[in-house]
């Protein structure tokens, strides 16, 4: 059972959301706008934050940028009806674990959250590296080059997680949705290769030609030391 806040100001949706999450055990809370939800969150700092990005007072972005800001660490999935790639970067850049996209399966939903909260209680078996000039601290999810800090999303620390703990090998893209994903889930198909090019851009000198997180054509990644 995991402490759920619901954050959304559609009432149908609000409910939807609700009893669906505790008819699997989970214990939630609700608000409906942004200036409640944070108050909500910052008071009961849940397991997991689901948040709409449509929301009245404050915004969904900017209710996770105050989150974060203010060292709530919880995972946070953005729930949003806007199509726009723009909202999902920025989502994912400030903060963001993971979004869907309205409407949306509920079994996929279920699925993303068992895991996000499955992967967060494991014990983490890589729990710093450095990776050129940068240094990645995995328990907070935090690279740093120098002076200066970026933050990785729970999808991109755990892919490169699994990429480094196999440095040499090459990870195929199906033992990265299913291990970090989980079987039941159903990620978009350019989701790994969409999140590659982010942690390159993090972490690569030069992300056009990568020396760290290889592509393996027809395969996966891997990653070279």
């Amino acid at each position: 059972m995991a402490k759920i806040a619901v954050i959304e100001d559609d009432a149908t949706m609000r409910t939807l959301l609700k009893d669906n999450l505790e008819a699997e055990g989970h214990k939630v809370e609700a608000a409906a706008d942004g200036e409640a939800g944070l108050a909500l969150v910052l008071k009961a700092k849940p397991d997991l934050v689901l948040l709409d990005i449509m929301l009245p007072k404050i915004d969904g972005l900017e209710v996770c940028r105050r989150l974060r800001a203010k060292g709530i660490e919880s995972p946070i999935i953005m729930l949003t009806a806007r199509k726009q790639e723009v909202d999902i970067v920025v989502g994912l850049e400030i903060g963001a674990d993971d979004y869907v996209t309205k409407p949306f399966s509920m079994r996929e939903l279920v699925a993303r959250i068992k895991a996000i909260l499955r992967r967060r209680a494991a014990p983490a078996e890589v729990a710093r590296c450095a990776i050129g000039r940068v240094e990645v601290d995995f328990k907070r999810r935090v690279l740093r080059k120098g002076k200066k800090k970026t933050a990785l999303t729970h999808y991109e620390a755990e892919m490169l997680k699994m990429l480094v703990s196999r440095a040499g090998r090459t990870v195929r893209r199906n033992e990265m949705l299913d291990e970090i994903w989980g079987s039941d889930a159903f990620p978009p198909n350019r989701t790994i290769d969409n999140h590659i090019v982010r942690l390159r851009a993090k972490i690569e000198e030069d992300p056009e030609n990568p020396r760290h997180i290889l592509t393996v054509h027809g395969e996966g990644y891997k990653f070279v030391e």
